[in-house]
């Protein structure tokens, strides 16, 4: 579980997440016959990238945050840096996707917990709100095709 020093730390911690987002999706959307949902994943991939261009903006931007409350703030890694092969199960690829959904959500609802001006602390809401989504339709998918 990294422990961070800094917002910094934090944002580029959850950007790289972001770009391993990205990766990872456009890997699952190649291993899915479908084409809708193929077309569904790349969207989340397309997301993932804008994620990452929000939380660059944040970055560079007079982000303020509760620095105290960084002393208690750690990110649990339980979603792994799993890679989607082909041995996979499809089912398999979808619990891995709904894991980083969560971690994804997680953290920016911790980091909007600790934001002090109001516009980041609802950027991180609304990436939060979109990892969710993600989450739930990755939910849908795997109900349809795990049972």
């Amino acid at each position: 579980m990294p422990k961070f020093r800094s917002v910094n730390d934090i944002l580029d911690f959850a950007i790289e997440r972001e770009n391993e987002a990205h990766d990872f999706y456009m890997g699952l959307a190649q291993l899915v016959a479908d084409a809708k949902l193929r077309d569904v994943i790349k969207g989340f991939a397309i997301d993932e990238l804008q994620h990452g261009i929000r939380l660059e903006a944040i970055k560079a931007g007079d982000a303020a945050f509760d620095e105290e409350a960084l002393v208690d703030f750690t990110m649990s890694e339980n979603a792994g840096h799993a890679v989607p092969t082909k041995e996979m199960s499809y089912a398999d690829l979808l619990l891995i996707a709904m894991n980083q959904e969560k971690a994804a959500f997680r953290l920016y609802t911790n980091l909007a917990s600790i934001a002090q001006k109001k516009e980041f602390r609802e950027t991180l809401l609304h990436l939060a709100k979109e990892e969710a989504q993600h989450k739930l339709r990755l939910e849908i998918e795997y109900d349809w095709n795990a049972f």
